[in-house]
């Protein structure tokens, strides 16, 4: 078997529909399977995904046992020559596997390799390339320098931003939202590291790699990665298993170094993360005093496009929920510009999602289109006619 697929569910079964969609097209003449590991939902995840998808391999924990450790029961049961991690919140375009997988037959030294991600409104995230966090690339992020001087491959090493976005090039780590593993590596250095509940486990996993003698790759194969909507980054939980996975990290690899060295570096952390617990909680009582006002309240415009009886069906739901919509009939073939077209008006004030009809384009194509011209006022948002069901970052419709 070429290829083991494995994504850990946590209550987002709705966005896991929309992966494993994306997945049945991308996978089409690959000799593969998928693995779907649920660490104990409660959204009936189980239920609701094995009858639109009775072909995949359901794996339903008792408890949340992790990312790390969901993966690696998985790891230990599947078969594949590669193992293929993905995160639930994905959109993987149609070829983006298949030219990854040429990538690595015919580069054998590549242990690990990542993708381009782009966000929810096209713009490509600096995750998709990063170096591995020691304690100076750590120190240049947290006070700014990475930011302030992206081309230096000093300073900017932690996001590699340096490195061209439309060539393979060698990175040092590779996200676990989309992370392609050669088997015979992952033998050789051994799983996920379950000390690492959440967070900071593809570092580990990627700097044993480079330890071992592998190479990691950045490919500019392109996916959608919502970005974290199994976790509420906004919530204390967050923050907390996100701050102590790096503390889990260094100690790990770094605790051999003098006092003077590491004392200030884990007070750095410390310190970065009491600051973000402070802005959420400024942000919070900002909220509830009527000072911010949640995206979610600004009550955003949608632009439908696709076939005439998506755009029926969908005026039927945005009826239901009291939402006016601009419906679009057209596909790849009679409108390839999609909401880039010159004779489409978008919504200038609000921020508007585009809602393509999946039916009528290919995801290869909703992608490509954003990526031309990202605007943090045009969000991505896909319509599905088999549920009639609208996914957004924010919601689902339907």
């Amino acid at each position: 078997m070429k290829l083991s697929v494995i994504i850990v569910n946590y209550n987002v079964k709705h966005y896991l529909y929309q992966c494993l969609d994306s997945l049945g097209r991308a996978l089409k003449g690959i000799d593969a399977e998928i693995f779907v590991v649920d660490n104990h939902s409660r959204d009936g995840s189980i239920e609701y995904l094995t009858v639109h998808f009775p072909e995949i391999n359901y794996i339903e924990l008792s408890h949340n046992l992790g990312f790390a450790r969901a993966n690696n029961i998985a790891i230990e049961r599947s078969k594949g020559e590669y193992v293929l991690l993905l995160n639930p919140d994905t959109i993987v375009c149609e070829e983006t596997i298949k030219n990854v997988l040429t990538f690595m037959d015919e580069h054998p030294e590549s242990g690990a390799a990542g993708v381009k991600m782009l966000n929810s409104f096209g713009e490509k995230a600096m995750e998709s390339r990063r170096g591995i966090p020691t304690p100076m690339t750590a120190f240049y992020k947290m006070c700014g320098l990475c930011k302030r001087f992206p081309q230096s491959k000093r300073f900017a090493h932690y996001y590699m931003s340096y490195l061209p976005w439309d060539k393979p090039a060698e990175i040092e780590v590779v996200s676990g939202a989309f992370c392609m593993l050669r088997r015979e590596a992952l033998n050789k250095i051994g799983h996920l590291d379950e000390n690492f509940f959440m967070y900071g486990e593809d570092i580990d996993l990627s700097f044993r790699l480079l330890n071992g003698g592998w190479k990691n790759w950045y490919i500019p194969q392109q996916i959608l990665h919502y970005k974290g909507e199994s976790t509420a980054k906004s919530s204390f939980r967050y923050v907390h298993v996100f701050y102590k996975a790096m503390l889990t990290f260094f100690n790990k690899h770094y605790s051999h170094l003098r006092l003077w060295f590491t004392i200030p570096v884990k007070t750095a952390i410390y310190f970065k993360a009491f600051g973000e617990l402070v802005k959420m909680k400024i942000r919070q009582a900002g909220k509830s005093l009527g000072i911010f006002t949640p995206r979610s309240r600004q009550h955003p415009a949608y632009v439908v496009i696709g076939t005439e009886t998506t755009c029926e069906a969908c005026k039927a739901l945005f009826n239901r929920k009291g939402i006016s919509a601009e419906l679009i009939v057209g596909n790849k073939e009679t409108l390839p510009d999609g909401h880039l077209s010159p004779s489409i008006e978008l919504p200038e004030s609000n921020m508007a999602y585009i809602v393509y009809d999946t039916s009528a384009y290919d995801y290869q194509t909703i992608l490509q289109l954003f990526a031309q011209k990202p605007s943090e006022k045009i969000r991505i948002a896909t319509y599905h006619p088999s549920q009639q069901m609208i996914v957004t970052e924010q919601e689902i419709l339907g």
